[in-house]
């Protein structure tokens, strides 16, 4: 499961009323849920947010804050 998946699940969202919201479908939803591998795209990420109606910049924090910079060697 994604981070997106456990935050929805967490919040007991209805991914079929998020759908309805936003015209995402939900089979898309479904994989943004489950897989890894399947990338979520910034315009989704704040459809999400405003249809769950949380602070787009708390859900990308959420979602995206275990990304780091690359270190640089000096």
């Amino acid at each position: 499961m994604t981070k997106l998946g456990k935050y929805l699940d967490k919040r007991s969202i209805n991914k079929a009323s998020v759908s309805r919201k936003t015209g995402i479908n939900t089979n898309r939803l479904s994989e943004l849920s489950k897989n890894s591998s399947t990338k979520l795209k910034a315009d989704e990420l704040y459809l999400i947010a405003l249809a769950i109606e949380v602070n787009p910049c708390e859900l990308l924090e959420y979602v995206c804050g275990d990304l780091q910079l690359k270190k640089q060697h000096t």
